[in-house]
């Protein structure tokens, strides 16, 4: 007598199968992802009439396929171009950064050569009319739809004929032919497997905005982001005027660029040279500053570091880090004390960048260190100083990578002398740079040693 086909289990988040239910994923680990897919397919594959003839490679046209220039050349700088006819890409960000805001200027560049679709599902066509006077961000050819179904926004691309469709956010789309609320698991995946084969079939280059969760990873299934062409991440400190735009994926360019935009009232401004944000315009040196070049992508920016050491009456001395790893300082302050003999374990220390941005970079352990150890010699760097090394447990200082190029951004900008790692590229005419093996000849070189304490 047969058995009966067994059924199977797939894990919603990543594909992981499974031949009975479990609550956790094995592969990605997610709880609660794992669902009854049906009976395992067995025996021979069965040939289809096949959608269009294969042909060689050489025969391919590859006309249709270039990137078209949004008009934001930050934007095109991060996308390797501009956005390719059939591209899907996905923009995430935390709420209120200013995705719909980017995305709105974009759409009324892009209506200059054809229309554009932008579909609502958080806002009505009222709100979003009101944002594009503001912005002033009006077109005839930019047209506005308030949808939340999948199926109703086909309907529109049928009439429309849109070369740009804008869809905020997929969260909020849902399919009538799969059960479950907007920004499910089944639902997202439904509705971005829909729009991804509308946006193929038709040649539509189409944005999908997508939610964050807590800890900053894109809402609903991870298999969204691999079913995407590309996805950006926009990012930003609420209190402050920078905006970054990240590739995270990228099948048509660069995943190493960096787009600088500024949130003003008017909307978003392009920033080709943003250094001057990161950095105190002041006529004298001050102690606890020091002004470092770190790396976004491939792009080189001036950054200020800036350090507070106070003595304190209290039992546990009080830390305070903005823009800085609060780990990454406590070990620069550990080198300090047990390397170079500076006495700060029981002192109130404070850390922070200019101007809202967060570095993360090895690179700026040099920079930060001197900032801490000029604070608490209350002595300045001298004016047009620079430094740029990661700091090792041992007090060495390493090499980083791009030095060349950082060296060659603060000259642009007339720094004239510059403390980096020993055996760095080949030296920049204009600036000159002192090669060091330890955090003890940095402070050396930078502090002088008679009047350090």
């Amino acid at each position: 007598m047969a058995r009966s086909a067994k059924s199977t289990f797939r894990c919603a988040e990543c594909g992981w199968t499974t031949l009975k239910w479990v609550g956790r994923c094995g592969e990605c680990q997610a709880w609660g992802t794992v669902e009854e897919v049906g009976p395992a397919v067995s025996g021979g594959l069965v040939a289809a009439k096949v959608s269009s003839p294969a042909r060689p490679i050489t025969e391919i046209d590859v006309e249709a396929a270039h990137a078209a220039p949004t008009g934001l050349e930050e934007l095109d700088r991060v996308l390797g171009g501009g956005l390719v006819p059939g591209g899907v890409l996905l923009l995430a960000g935390e709420p209120g950064v200013g995705k719909s805001t980017l995305l709105l200027e974009v759409a009324a560049l892009c209506a200059d050569s054809g229309p554009v679709l932008y579909v609502t599902g958080e806002e009505s066509t009222g709100q979003v009319r009101l944002r594009a006077e503001r912005l002033g961000a009006l077109s005839s050819k930019l047209f506005l739809a308030a949808e939340t179904s999948v199926a109703a926004l086909a309907g529109h691309v049928d009439e429309i004929a849109p070369k740009l469709l804008i869809v905020d956010s997929v969260q909020t789309m849902s399919s009538p032919d799969v059960p479950g609320v907007p920004g499910g698991v089944t639902q997202v995946r439904e509705v971005a497997g829909s729009l991804i084969r509308l946006a193929k079939a038709r040649g539509i280059a189409t944005v999908l905005v997508g939610h964050v969760t807590k800890d900053g990873s894109i809402a609903g299934p991870r298999l969204l982001e691999h079913l995407v062409d590309v996805v950006l991440q926009f990012e930003g400190d609420r209190h402050s005027r920078l905006r970054m735009l990240r590739a995270v994926k990228n099948r048509y360019g660069p995943t190493d660029e960096v787009g600088c935009f500024e949130l003003t009232d008017s909307g978003i401004i392009g920033l080709p040279d943003p250094s001057g944000l990161f950095l105190t315009r002041r006529n004298e040196p001050v102690p606890g500053t020091c002004v470092t070049v770190t790396l976004e992508g491939r792009r080189p920016l001036i950054a200020e570091v800036q350090a507070l050491v106070a003595p304190t009456a209290l039992p546990q001395p009080r830390r305070a880090t903005s823009g800085l790893d609060s780990a990454r300082v406590a070990m620069v302050m550990a080198v300090l004390e047990r390397r170079a003999g500076l006495r700060i374990g029981s002192s109130d220390v404070y850390a922070s960048t200019v101007g809202g941005v967060r570095l993360g970079e090895p690179s700026i352990d040099l920079a930060l260190a001197l900032a801490l150890a000029g604070s608490h010699t209350d002595l300045a760097l001298p004016r047009g100083f620079i430094a740029i090394g990661e700091v090792g447990l041992a007090g060495d200082v390493r090499a980083v990578s791009g030095v060349q190029r950082r060296l060659s951004e603060a000259q642009r900008l007339g720094f004239t002398k510059a403390i980096v790692p020993h055996n760095s590229d080949e030296p920049v005419e204009g600036i000159e740079a002192i090669g060091v093996e330890d955090l003890g000849e940095a402070l050396r070189l930078a502090l002088p040693a008679k009047q350090r304490r």
